[in-house]
């Protein structure tokens, strides 16, 4: 439970950070966040257990990625992450999971996530900020990804990309576990205060 702990208090002091690199109070984060002040201050006290709609909220609203509330200072040049040293950010109740490998650097960072869906599991996800292009490439099995209420197939070795700026779900399809690495591109600059 100490990495556990760890990662709590690196997730306390980027929040913490970020807000106030943003100028934004705990009330005005919770409001634009959506995310109760209550949790807000739990969270910057390293409590709680925050799950990945609410940190995903406090990323889009404090225009960084998720990752970058979650990684502590770089480690050097190159960063190699094992899947199974990360846990997940979500996991569903039929075993489908979400881990977010790594972010990269720079003002346009990426983020880069291995998906496990299991068949007729999904993920609802809310709208991104504007600008956020979500790809993802299934490397095995099959998926059901819906944009906007639009369905789309794609299958092993079919890559699709879109506008994460509207509500999208990621389904599990057929009758085996679909894999699929999913990048999110997050736009420079702060997120707009309108």
């Amino acid at each position: 439970m100490a990495e556990t702990a760890a990662a709590l208090r690196t997730v306390a002091h980027n929040v913490r950070a970020a807000r106030l690199r943003a100028g934004l109070s705990l009330e005005e984060l919770s409001r634009r966040a959506q995310v109760s002040k209550g949790a807000l201050v739990g969270l910057e006290k390293a409590q709680g257990n925050p799950n990945l709609a609410t940190l995903v909220r406090l990323a889009d609203t404090l225009g960084i990625s998720v990752s970058a509330l979650m990684q502590g200072p770089p480690e050097g040049r190159v960063r190699v992450v094992d899947a199974g040293s990360v846990a997940p950010l979500w996991t569903g109740e039929r075993g489908s999971e979400a881990r977010l490998m790594l972010t990269t650097s720079g003002p346009s960072p990426v983020e880069v996530w291995r998906w496990r869906l299991e068949p007729d599991e999904e993920y609802p996800s809310h709208p991104h900020q504007a600008g956020v292009v979500e790809t993802v490439s299934v490397t095995a099995g099959r998926m059901n990804l819906v944009v906007d209420g639009t369905e789309h197939t794609v299958e092993a070795g079919q890559t699709a990309t879109f506008d994460g700026d509207t509500p999208h779900i990621y389904r599990g399809a057929g009758t085996t576990t679909c894999h699929l690495i999913m990048t999110v591109h997050v736009p420079p600059g702060p997120v707009s205060t309108a």
